[in-house]
């Protein structure tokens, strides 16, 4: 199965496997992004699940007296911790938090905020 190219000179299948390689190598990257995007975007979902859960753990130890910058600081994971900052307003525990992310730059954009009162929103 050959075809003649134009000055007579055969060509096979075997002399289009270059191209695709160079397509595939021209494509990682790309994937590669797409990835980490992908993983950026689960890392900010996690880190407001965590932010919102470490609120309420706040408002419940505020109802009970206890210390809710404690309990918050307790309630996240350890990575978390150094990226989280606490505000108690009257009855309201807000933490905000920065999830995980190879640049510090858009981990800031990324903050997410959780918050919880007591009594009604």
């Amino acid at each position: 199965m050959t075809r003649r190219a134009r000055r007579g000179a055969p060509l096979s299948l075997a002399s289009h496997g270059g191209q695709a390689s160079v397509e595939v190598l021209g494509a990682v990257p790309a994937l590669l992004a797409l990835g980490l995007v992908l993983l950026q975007l689960l890392a900010v979902g996690y880190a407001s699940v965590l932010a919102g859960a470490a609120a309420e753990t706040g408002a419940l130890a505020l109802a009970g007296g206890a210390d809710p910058q404690a309990s918050v600081r307790e309630a996240l994971p350890g990575w978390s911790r150094a990226r989280a900052s606490v505000a108690v307003s009257g009855q309201t525990v807000r933490v905000r938090l920065r999830p995980p992310s190879p640049l510090a730059a858009v981990a800031r954009r990324l903050e997410v905020t959780g918050r919880a009162s007591l009594g009604a929103p």
